[in-house]
């Protein structure tokens, strides 16, 4: 796995937050623990093989990768080899068939959600998750009625960390980048927001994958739980 180039160091909790009007969020890690299913498709693999599941807490921060974390994780099979497509396409088979059994919204997310709503401050949702795979969760998890916006991982022609998907949700937000705080449990959801102007929030609670820690991201905040996510964006004035 490439490592990331260095990084400055990291501003935590000097961003403008009290000028952002609306807020988005990445999803797996970081409105929902989506971890318990996605393990699960990935260890079916593994058993219809005949191998042995893997712990959950191996696999766990891999989850925000999505199909190429966890196939990786489980298989040590990257994108370059030639079985990797065959292997996604099953991944997100076993995945799309169990897609909510154990997921959840983390909790205090839900009391983050009811807040901003009570204060008039609009979300929304981007991720790298495909749009066939989001969409339903999001509906299954009563989000869908509520999010301004959701930005799938193939609603725009890249992907994070290309700024993009943010760019996309700014447009659909009417709003300037510069007042949109993004949230996410991944390096690259930090690369997105500031490749987009947005300010930007690591949440450390979240997968946030085997490589540099959330402090060392250059994310502008860092938030290690649901509830201190909710103190920080308590300056929010929508």
């Amino acid at each position: 796995m490439n490592q990331p180039s260095p990084q400055p160091e990291p501003r935590i909790g000097t961003g403008s937050i009290d000028l952002c009007r609306a807020v988005l969020f990445d999803f797996d890690g970081t409105l929902a623990d989506t971890a318990p299913d996605l393990v699960a498709a990935a260890n079916k693999m593994r058993t219809d093989r005949g191998l042995d599941m893997l712990p959950y807490e191996q696999l766990r921060p891999l989850a925000s990768a999505g199909a190429r974390g966890l196939i990786g994780g489980a298989f040590g099979v990257g994108p370059d080899h030639r079985d990797y497509a065959s292997m996604r396409d099953e991944f997100l088979a076993n995945y799309e068939a169990d897609i909510c059994v154990e997921t959840t919204l983390f909790s205090g997310i839900g009391e983050l959600l009811d807040g901003l709503d009570e204060r008039g401050i609009r979300w929304g949702i981007v991720t790298n998750k495909i749009g066939r795979l989001t969409m339903p969760l999001v509906e299954q998890l009563g989000l869908a009625e509520r999010a301004r916006c959701v930005v799938s991982g193939d609603t725009t022609p890249h992907a994070k960390p290309h700024p993009a998907p943010l760019l996309h949700a700014a447009n659909e937000l009417a709003l300037q980048p510069e007042v949109i705080a993004y949230i996410g449990d991944d390096l690259r959801d930090v690369q997105a927001g500031f490749a987009a102007g947005m300010v930007t929030v690591a949440a450390a609670y979240g997968y946030c994958g085997l490589d540099l820690p959330p402090t060392m991201w250059h994310a502008q905040h860092v938030v290690d739980s649901p509830g201190q996510l909710q103190r920080l964006l308590s300056q929010l004035n929508g």
